[in-house]
This record gives C-alpha cells, structure tokens and sequence, in this order.
C-alpha cells in the first residue's frame, strides 16, 4: 500500500460552511489535499459545528465532523483590515481559494482573482454560490431544500396525488460541492499551462438544472409537462420503479429492453414477454397502466429475500432499504465506504469514506478539527505570525483557536 496521494502538495484555503462546500473540500482531502479551513470565531465558526440532533462538546457535532475530515482549521477574521492582510500573506502558498457563500461576498470580501491575483499569479479562485455570481438573484442565500423547489425537481418526485416532495438527502449541496471539485481541478490544469488563475464560478442552481438533463430536452423541445408517476416509476422506461412485495419493497429497472423477458421468466410470467401490447419499450410505454398492474400483483405474493432470490444476478434489482439497512450491506462494506476516525470525546467515530478509490493507496481518516485548532501551526507556517503576534491578534479578537479536549 502507497501513503502518497493523487493530490499531496495541493494546498487549499477554504472559506466555507455548512454542507456543498465541506463535502467538496473534504474530497479534496481525502485525495491528499492540504486543506485549510477559515472560520470566522466571532460568529462561532462554521454555522454547522452545532447542528442538532447529535451534538458534541465544544461546537462540535456528528454532523460537522461528517463534512469536514482530514482538514486543519484556523480561526481568522479576514473581514477585518489585519486578518485580511494575515490572510493575503498566506495567498502565496495556496494552489487555491475555495469559498461558498453568496454570489456576491467574492466581490465584497476581495476573494476573487481580480484582488488575489497579484499575491499569487497562478491561484485559482473557486466559489460556490446558490444563485451564482451573476443574475438578478445573486446576492441571496440559497440551500439545497430551494434549489431542489426552484428547479423543478420537487415537482418530479412524490405520488402523483400528493405534494411535491424532496429527496432524502441533500443531493444539490453535495452535487454542488463535486461540481466545484470540477472546476477547480480545470482551472489548475489551465494554471499549470499558462501560468495564471482564474475565477470559477459555480452555482447550486446551476448544478441543480444540470440534472434535469433529458427532462429539460423533452421540455424545451417537445413540450413535455412535468408528471409525478406512483411508485418512484421513471418517465419513460416500463418497468421501472419500486414494487411492494409481502414484507417491503423492492426496486427493478429495465432500462434495457434485454432485462424485460429475463425479468417475465423469473417472477414466472413468460407469456407478458410475448404479449403484443409490451413487445418493445415503446408498447411497453404506451401500455403502462395495463403492465404494471399486473407486476404488482405478482411482486406482492413474495418476500423481498425471495424476490433477491429470484432477480438478483438476472436483471437490475435492488431492496429499498432502511440507511442502516444499507450500511451494513456486504457490498458497501467491501467498497470501505465506511471508515472511522479517533474523536478525543466521542472515541471512535464512523462515517462515510470516500467514493472515489485508488487501488493500492492507503486511506487516510483523520477527525475534523475544532474551531481554530491550527490557528498557530498554520499562521507561523504560512504567514509568519510569531507566538508575540498571535497574542496580540487574539486580544484584538482578529484570530483565536480552540484546544482540543484532552490534547487530542
């Protein structure tokens, strides 16, 4: 096994907060990054160090460390003329600035490459915005909750008889926090060509439209209107969608006209797979509300084992299960989605690894810090501040830190 990482020598300075931009930093990390997180202590840091209902001793919680692993943390108030110029001394070591905040506090707060260049030609400059930089609503606040009302796609999800309804995690924000990753990995490699950085400007609204994808084009072109199908059912492929069965539910997707007669034959209907009405995708389309009853019935004289059974290794088939359902599952266990990290009060604290996986590199779980943890490691490293000066800052409250409980 390799300790070197794809990202080691990567060095970014984080001015972030709750969740789209923390999933992305935190990415970057566990890829080998040196990330550096900016909090602001006058305002108790990152907004998310407390957020209910697990929370941990000295703003801290289960939720924030599950956002924030394998980073360091100073607490430094750069809205202040001093922590600003501190912060401009550290802008020569970064590879880049990554921050997600209003479309409009790059500008304020002097972040962007027009302001940060001159100390570092080369750094890139990456924001994370609701609305973006640009637009009529650039300078509101905006969560993943808005964005998924805002795009349409509260509309898509749900029963066709009840109220919109949003997904079960906050799939914009971290979708929003990957896209950034994206980003500022292009503008580094333009860096690395041209000597210069740039801005990169990503917006959760944005990244939200992105994923209406084929709906969008059914729309923009065809006038197609947005429809709510029972049972989680896709728009267009049949079957394709959750079915009860005696003691759950399960979900099968043929998306693939192949898997539909493998699917007939192994719930013991082969005659559907010659029945003209359901030949092809289309009949099948066309046909839905005929077809489906008929599957559900079948689905419900079954367990979900006994359907696992049946389908498994045969055509796309999933249980619908519980969250601890599915972090106990063989498979995402032998993908080490879960890893552990030593907490100096909560002991051994679980959560989720990273997705992305390099064969043979050692994996790399360190808690995330408190508040201002690093605050004189990092400011003696990077910008020169002697123990005399971070006294003095502290006492004019334009830096702070926090000890860990027990050292650790």
């Amino acid at each position: 096994m390799s300790d070197s990482r794809p990202l080691d020598g990567l060095k970014v300075l984080a001015v972030e907060q709750f969740g789209a931009g923390p999933i992305g930093t935190m990415l970057l990390a566990d890829m080998g990054a040196e990330v550096i997180k900016i909090e602001n202590h006058l305002v108790g840091g990152d907004s998310a160090r407390p957020v209910p209902p697990y929370p941990l001793p000295e703003n801290d919680s289960y939720y924030f460390q599950s956002l924030n692993r394998n980073k360091k943390s100073v607490a430094l108030d750069i809205r202040s003329p001093e922590g600003l110029e501190i912060f401009h001394k550290m802008v020569p070591r970064a590879n880049v600035i990554f921050a997600n905040c209003k479309g409009t506090d790059p500008e304020k707060l002097r972040l962007t490459y027009k302001h940060l260049g001159p100390f570092n030609e080369k750094i890139v400059c990456c924001f994370l915005s609701g609305y973006g930089m640009t637009g009529p609503r650039s300078a509101e606040p905006a969560y993943d909750f808005l964005m998924q009302a805002y795009a349409g796609i509260m509309s898509m999800a749900g029963e066709p008889d009840g109220p919109p309804a949003k997904a079960g995690v906050s799939f914009v924000d971290f979708s929003g926090g990957f896209l950034a990753v994206a980003g500022l990995l292009a503008a580094l490699w333009e860096a690395e060509k041209t000597g210069k950085g740039r801005d990169v400007d990503v917006a959760l609204l944005d990244g939200a439209v992105f994923q209406l994808a084929y709906q969008a084009a059914w729309t923009l072109n065809c006038g197609y209107e947005t429809q709510k199908f029972a049972h989680s059912a896709h728009a267009s492929m049949v079957p394709s969608q959750i079915f009860e069965c005696r003691d759950g539910w399960v979900c099968v997707t043929c998306l693939k006209h192949r898997f539909y007669p493998i699917l007939m034959e192994r719930i013991g209907r082969p005659e559907l797979a010659e029945d003209p009405r359901f030949l092809s995708a289309q009949d099948r389309f066309d046909h839905r509300d005929e077809l489906l009853p008929i599957l559900a019935e079948e689905f419900r004289k079954k367990t979900m084992a006994e359907w696992a059974g049946a389908l498994q290794g045969y055509v796309p088939f999933a249980p619908v299960n519980t969250v601890a359902e599915a972090l106990e599952d063989p498979q995402i266990r032998a993908r080490e989605m879960i890893v552990e990290v030593d907490h100096p009060v909560a002991g051994k604290i679980r959560e989720i690894g990273c997705p992305i996986k390099f064969p043979g590199m050692d994996v790399r779980s360190v808690r995330a810090p408190y508040m201002g943890e690093h605050t004189a490691e990092i400011l003696a490293d990077w910008a020169g501040v002697g123990s005399e000066e971070l006294a003095a800052l502290r006492e004019k409250n334009i830096v702070d830190w926090t000890e860990p409980p027990g050292g650790g």
